[in-house]
């Protein structure tokens, strides 16, 4: 059964109900974007972590090609750490890369072990709002269909700008009080997100363990408080998973890790070996340890060390961390990276984003 687009998507002019949905830090690139397009659904620049002139070109180089796409927002809605805290877990970081470095030795590896060695972490805990303002400015100059937000809900005079260019706006939400809040401040749709879903879960108020909720009793719970249209994300990889929550009254299924080894996707070499690799009974974690809001991983030797040691601190452990994912990411390590993966990655598979988008779909 081929799954049509109904209500916002297909105002929007989609004609399949799949959404790539945003993924910050490189998968979700342009060409991702158009391939999303191409398969009727919609798909979203990230926009997080990108200076505004950074997103320009990539909406810039979408736009050339379709009209049918759109950009996520992080709302700024900074976790704050404290200054002991923060620099306790310097301390912890810096005494993990010695025994990294020490266990690579032992196993000769010692190009990783030189390049790991040499990251300088940073003494003072940064916190930004990601260029919030610049990218309002930047979304009036060169407006896009769709803008989701993630994070939070901003102040009703940026609702009010994102709108008055003629963007839809859609929030998204983690619990059903969310959705009465970004309803209440006029959001014209709500992305229902369970925890299923890989990287960042979307929480307002992070915890270090979000409740679990499955998907099925978090759409039934937002939609008790709210009647916008509700596009579901979270573990979403086939396509009777789709189905179901499209049987449940949500207007679209938002994918990401199954699209994640497509051939479209930005996602580092080692993030994608080690989905391919993963044995499918393997337990995702929810770890703070790469930037102090919880996210869903694939385990490795970073997640595991340091989950328990690492406190809540959004973005200032993002930006700790950075210069340390990055390194092994230059050496095709994967026990230092950020693996975002959802419930669902094991059906993840190394072939054309197109072709995953129209599966699910039922084509």
């Amino acid at each position: 059964m081929i799954l049509p687009a109904t209500g916002l998507l297909a105002q929007l002019g989609a004609a399949s109900p799949l959404v790539a949905a945003p993924m910050a830090g490189g998968p979700s690139r342009p060409e991702l974007v158009l391939a999303a397009s191409r398969a009727g659904g919609l798909g979203f620049l990230a926009g997080g972590y990108k200076n505004a002139a950074q997103l320009q070109a990539q909406i810039s180089a979408v736009q050339s090609e379709t009209s049918l796409f759109g950009v996520n927002l992080f709302v700024p809605n900074p976790v704050p750490v404290s200054r002991q805290d923060f620099a306790r877990y310097r301390s912890e970081l810096q005494r993990w890369i010695r025994q990294y470095v020490d266990r690579a030795h032992d196993a000769e590896q010692t190009s990783d072990r030189a390049h790991v060695a040499e990251v300088a972490l940073p003494i003072d805990a940064r916190v930004d709002d990601d260029a919030w303002d610049e990218k309002l400015a930047l979304l009036e100059e060169q407006p896009v269909p769709v803008v989701s937000l993630t994070f939070g809900l901003p102040a009703k005079q940026d609702m009010r700008r994102l709108q008055a260019t003629g963007a839809t706006v859609v929030v998204t939400v983690t619990d059903a009080s969310e959705a009465a809040r970004a309803q209440a401040a006029g959001a014209d749709g709500l992305i229902v997100q369970s925890t299923a879903a890989g990287g960042h879960h979307g929480s307002w108020t992070p915890v270090r363990e979000p409740e679990q909720v499955s998907l099925r009793q978090l759409l039934a719970n937002v939609r008790v408080r709210s009647d916008l249209p509700l596009w579901a994300a979270g573990g979403l990889s086939t396509p009777e998973a789709v189905h179901a929550v499209l049987a449940q009254g949500a207007e679209a299924a938002a994918v990401g890790t199954v699209l994640l080894r497509s051939g479209e996707s930005g996602a580092q070499v080692a993030h994608q070996q080690a989905l391919a690799e993963a044995s499918p009974e393997l337990s995702t974690v929810v770890t703070t340890a790469f930037s102090g809001r919880p996210a869903r991983a694939l385990p490795n030797a970073f997640s595991a060390d340091l989950t328990a040691q690492a406190p809540l601190g959004f973005p200032a452990l993002h930006h700790l961390t950075a210069s340390l994912r990055r390194a092994f990411a230059e050496v095709g390590d994967p026990e230092g990276l950020n693996l975002w993966a959802g419930t669902g990655f094991a059906e993840a598979r190394q072939e054309p984003a197109e072709v995953i988008l129209r599966r699910l779909a039922g084509q």
